[in-house]
């Protein structure tokens, strides 16, 4: 009885181990995936699971706001067809057409702190970062591509999406599973660090 509650244990711990040891795998140190980040335009065309989106926004949603107004709404794009229409009247964004999914950050600046638009913009851009670091956390690809403030762009991406008028569609995010082409860029330039005064 009692080597049968031993072996017990030690199978717990074991089968304890294994789903740390795979849950651990996909674990990144902050430094490392901000500086794996990169803009990544091929995809193999894969999905990106809903789960993956879900934690993708959260992350997105924890960006620092101005006053914690949080101006910022998101559209999730999964459908084939709706990325491709967004696809058709963005000229920078054709890797939608191989992309699994795509996140469209927006703002109000009437939600902003103050009414301002520039804090509108600048919290929706910081939530647009954090999305983009956690893609790159999950091992996905992603890319920042603008539609603000272009008017041509944000009238398609309004347009495809039945945006209401006052909401300003900042970028699209294309986002898929990686085709191995593009890798990060190391852009740091010492000249453009000011130590206490400049």
């Amino acid at each position: 009885m009692m080597k049968r509650i031993v072996i017990t244990f030690f199978m717990c711990l074991l089968m304890a181990g294994l789903v740390y040891a795979k849950e651990d795998v996909k674990m990144k140190d902050t430094f490392s995936v901000i500086h794996a980040r990169k803009s990544v335009r091929n995809f193999t065309g894969a999905t990106v699971s809903k789960s993956d989106l879900d934690k993708i926004l959260k992350a997105g949603m924890a960006a620092p706001t101005a006053v914690n107004m949080q101006p910022w709404s998101f559209v999730a794009i999964t459908e084939r067809k709706i990325l491709d229409d967004l696809d058709a009247g963005l000229p920078y964004a054709k890797m939608l057409t191989k992309a699994g999914a795509a996140i469209i950050v927006c703002t109000e600046p009437d939600k902003a702190y103050e009414k301002s638009k520039d804090m509108a913009i600048i919290d929706a851009a910081l939530a647009g970062e954090n999305i983009l670091l956690a893609i790159e956390a999950l091992d996905l690809g992603g890319v920042w591509t603008a539609a603000y403030p272009y008017p041509d762009r944000m009238k398609h991406v309004k347009t495809v999406l039945k945006i209401p008028e006052e909401v300003i569609p900042l970028n699209v995010i294309a986002i898929g599973v990686l085709a191995g082409q593009d890798k990060p860029k190391d852009k740091y330039k010492k000249e453009n660090i000011h130590w206490e005064k400049w």
